[in-house]
């Protein structure tokens, strides 16, 4: 059944590109101009990464790809969605930038790219895509050169107990549930005016199952953080904060988390 789950999502997320790349909150002619997809989170965390090479998985349509590659990394992004690895591509060619960008599953990422990498980075939406976290610490594990950092930033697994699609959170899902949760809604996280109609299989993964799968796979987590602050306004009643992130009214759990290990 999961290759017909990733099949169901491919499809949804080559739709999405098409109304992600018209939308406010990509800004895709400000991105052209030069404006960064970046995050303060994934900025400090990683730092100067100038002459490093920086493997992206679950890149969407590259635009954080071709950001860091902005900074001067060499880059390569992943993702499921053929339509999106096309738009990264062009996107790449007429920025005169040189990242490359490979269209499979993530999870056979070392089925199609040898090379091993200084970074790892994945972030916000990407793990709840999986059904399994174990291949996926392996493949990370495998694609890292010794001493090479992997880094994430993502939703907070708290965040996907929810169901919003009332326009308010209601608490639904397990949060260590095993099985696969399907939404079908119109609209997209992006454009919730648009007509399009979102399939998407999804799976919950608790934090012990997101650290185990990556000591497992011989890294060591230097550092667990979790923080009530979203860069992303994409969940319902979020309130603008001084910063410019957002945070839920009442603060009572966590909206992000990030990792940053270390292949030894």
């Amino acid at each position: 059944m999961k290759d017909e789950h990733f099949e169901v999502n491919r499809q949804t997320w080559n739709e999405k590109v098409k109304v992600h790349a018209k939308s406010e909150m990509y800004d895709l002619e400000a991105f052209k101009k030069g404006k960064s997809s970046l995050m303060s989170y994934e900025l400090n965390a990683l730092g100067d990464v100038k002459h490093k090479s920086l493997l992206h998985l679950q890149c969407h349509f590259g635009q954080d790809t071709l950001s860091w590659s902005r900074l001067g990394a060499k880059c390569v992004g992943v993702d499921l969605s053929d339509e999106g690895v096309a738009l990264a591509s062009s996107l790449n060619d007429a920025l005169e930038l040189d990242a490359k960008f490979v269209c499979c599953n993530v999870l056979d990422t070392s089925k199609h790219i040898d090379d091993t990498f200084d970074i790892v980075f994945t972030s916000y939406g990407v793990i709840g895509w999986l059904p399994d976290l174990k291949p996926w610490g392996k493949m990370i594990a495998e694609r890292l050169k010794i001493g090479g950092t992997f880094y994430m930033v993502e939703f907070h697994p708290i965040v996907w107990m929810f169901d919003y699609l009332e326009g308010k959170p209601i608490m639904k899902y397990g949060y260590m549930q095993d099985e696969a949760i399907y939404e079908e809604y119109e609209g997209t996280y992006a454009n919730q005016d648009s007509k399009m109609i979102s399939k998407e299989y999804g799976w919950n993964h608790g934090m012990s199952e997101i650290i185990n799968s990556l000591i497992e796979a011989g890294l060591q987590i230097e550092y667990l953080n979790e923080y009530d602050e979203s860069p992303y306004n994409v969940l319902p009643d979020l309130v603008e904060t001084k910063s410019g992130n957002y945070v839920t009214k009442d603060k009572l759990y966590p909206l992000i988390f990030e990792i940053k290990a270390t292949k030894v």
